[in-house]
Order: structure tokens, then sequence, then C-alpha cells
């Protein structure tokens, strides 16, 4: 099992190597550890190669009994993103994460959309992209989930938009403090 995981990291960081050159070079834990919730971005549009890797790193994510109960609706027209998210910059995408309405015994779709979800923000930060979740636009998805291209038996979940973000800008530094380790875990 550790051969194959290692296998297809190895291969995802190879693939990202060879599709686009804004790659960073940085290891899972170097973009965690530098990353951030971008709030900022230009209008350099997405590549379609960036978003097809990103898809890819989100379908790759885990899920309750395997099951993959999500649904990824990729949305690049600027004014429907501007139905979902305030003042959009062109070339940003919104990429609504939604699952099954119906769920069997001991599954948790929140669950399993968040790990999918995680999965995209890592992956478009390691290409050098700005990626940001929201949870509040779903209400305004869900009532009208016919304009977005919400998939029938489905609802959305979360959403997250992804962009270029101005290199110059220090958002990381800037940006809240994170709590100390011992703040939060405690060992026995």
């Amino acid at each position: 099992m550790y051969k194959k995981t290692a296998f297809s990291v190895l291969l995802m960081l190879f693939t990202v190597a060879l599709l686009d050159g804004q790659t960073s070079g940085k290891s899972a834990i170097e973009v965690i550890m530098s990353g951030y919730s971008a709030k900022m971005f230009t209008s350099e549009p997405v590549t379609d190669q960036q978003l097809d890797l990103i898809m890819k790193c989100g379908i790759k994510a885990p899920s309750a009994r395997n099951s993959q109960n999500w649904r990824f609706t990729v949305i690049k027209d600027n004014d429907l993103v501007g139905e979902i998210l305030r003042n959009p910059a062109p070339g940003n995408v919104a990429i609504i994460i939604s699952g099954n309405e119906v769920q069997q015994p001991g599954m948790n779709l929140e669950f399993d959309i968040a790990l999918a979800t995680q999965n995209m923000y890592i992956a478009a930060q390691s290409l050098g992209l700005g990626a940001h979740i929201y949870g509040s636009p779903v209400a305004n998805i869900n009532s009208k989930k016919e304009i977005f291209g919400i998939p029938e038996g489905c609802r959305a979940v979360t959403v997250l938009r992804i962009g270029n973000i101005d290199k110059t800008v220090d958002a990381v530094s800037a940006a809240s403090a994170r709590k100390k380790l011992e703040e939060v875990v405690n060992y026995k």
C-alpha cells in the first residue's frame, strides 16, 4: 500500500512539473506550511491544464467505502462566478463541490467532500495559484441548482475559488496567526 501511494505521489508531482511551468517544486508539507487562503486575485486566467490537474487531485481524495460521492462543477463564466462570490476577478474559477442528497448509513458526505476540497486547494497552491474555500454561498447555489449545473440528486456543500495571485503581495506574513501546537494538541 505504501509503495503504491508513494508511487502515486511521485507520479502526480512529475505530471505537475511536466504540465505547468508555474510549479514551485515544493513538497506537500512545504505547500501546507506556507499556504494561506487567498483573498486578492489577478485577472490572469487559470489554464485548462491547471484545472485538469486540480480536478484529478480532487478525485484522488479518500472517501468512505470509496464511494466517491462528490461531483465537481467548474464555473468559468465570470457572470456566474459573480453570482456565487463577491468581486470575482476575470479568469477566476469557482468549483462547486456537491454530493448525493441521499446518503447510506455510516457515510459522511460533508467529510468526504472536505477531503476532496482540501486536495484541490493544496493542488492549486502547489501550482502557484491562489485558493479560497467558501461555505456561505451554498444556500444560494442550492436554491438555483439548474443555473449552476448541479447534477440531479446532488446538493452543493462547498465552493473553491481558484485564481492567479499577485506574487509580490506578502499575504503569508499578513495572514492571521495560527494557534500554537500546545494549544490544540494533547498527548496521552
